[in-house]
């Protein structure tokens, strides 16, 4: 068996804001967003196999291995190049389920990413963005690594960077299920769209926000606590809000705040994801064959 590198970071993202502006006759949501990452997220170590077989090799409460996204993908990228080899899998996680982070996308994406170049599938980003939006709507931006405009469901991006502070990120001990906010009649889904050349950041906002307030009130009790440090915001659907500082010593400062039975943690945002990075150290001292 031959160990590739270890481990790969799948990092988090954010959505510094998240308009719904229609719906499609299928019923998805017609979205407006911006996507930053974070250096901060789940690690996945990978060894390449020789008999073709795809495993997850560690436990994942809640998460059956036959339909954890990391194996989709690694069985998505065998299937349509045809590689004879497989993989071992091992996920360590730190996002939260059901946190608006993007972990379960950004697992599938490390392991595109990853694999194409251990394996020596030689896709280009374009192929392995497109195979990840059949895994979900936020892979293609995790594959792209770009902080990135993002419109239709979330595939159509376009590459647009933010300013890079430091970030404290809080969960208050909730999942929130993505298809409960979308499927609640009361979300608000006629956001009139806005564009990158007209983008004022102080009319932007969530439309997801009072819905999942209501569903679930710890999320809008940690908003209302870290709103009372710093302008806060919820990441995506899910239960993650987050608040941006000038120096990482401010935000651990009001971390170190952050209520009993809530976790925490500090981050950079970042342009570029930190899976580009290691994919271009890792191309560099091991080019694929």
């Amino acid at each position: 068996m031959n160990v590739g590198p270890a481990p790969w970071p799948a990092p988090a993202k954010i959505n510094l804001f998240l308009h719904v502006v229609g719906r499609r006759p299928d019923g998805y949501h017609l979205l407006q967003t911006h996507f930053q990452f974070l250096d901060y997220g789940d690690d996945i170590a990978v060894a390449v196999r020789a008999d073709g077989v795809i495993r997850r090799l560690n436990d994942l409460p809640g998460v059956p291995a036959a339909q954890d996204l990391v194996v989709r993908a690694a069985a998505a990228l065998q299937a349509a190049t045809g590689c004879p080899l497989g993989a071992d899998l091992t996920v360590t996680k730190r996002l939260p389920l059901g946190g608006g982070l993007g972990g379960g996308s950004s697992n599938a994406a490390t392991v595109l990413v990853a694999l194409n170049h251990l394996w020596g599938t030689r896709l280009d980003r374009d192929a392995l963005a497109t195979l990840g939006l059949a895994l979900g709507a936020d892979v293609p931006v995790f594959v792209r690594g770009e902080a990135a405009w993002a419109e239709g469901v979330g595939e159509r991006l376009t590459a647009l960077p933010a300013e890079e502070t430091w970030c404290l990120v809080i969960h208050p001990g909730c999942a929130v299920p993505t298809a409960a906010v979308f499927q609640d009649p009361q979300l608000t889904r006629d956001t009139p769209a806005l564009t990158i050349a007209a983008l004022p950041p102080a009319l932007t906002h969530n439309d997801c926000e009072p819905v999942t307030r209501r569903l679930f009130p710890a999320v809008g009790a940690a908003l209302d606590w870290l709103g009372g440090h710093a302008p806060a915001r919820m990441s995506g659907t899910g239960a993650c809000l987050f608040a941006s500082f000038a120096t990482r010593d401010a935000a651990l400062d009001v971390g170190r705040q952050v209520p009993a039975g809530w976790t925490w943690f500090v981050a950079r945002r970042c342009n570029r994801s930190p899976l580009l990075a290691r994919l271009d150290a890792e191309s560099a001292r091991h080019p694929a064959g």
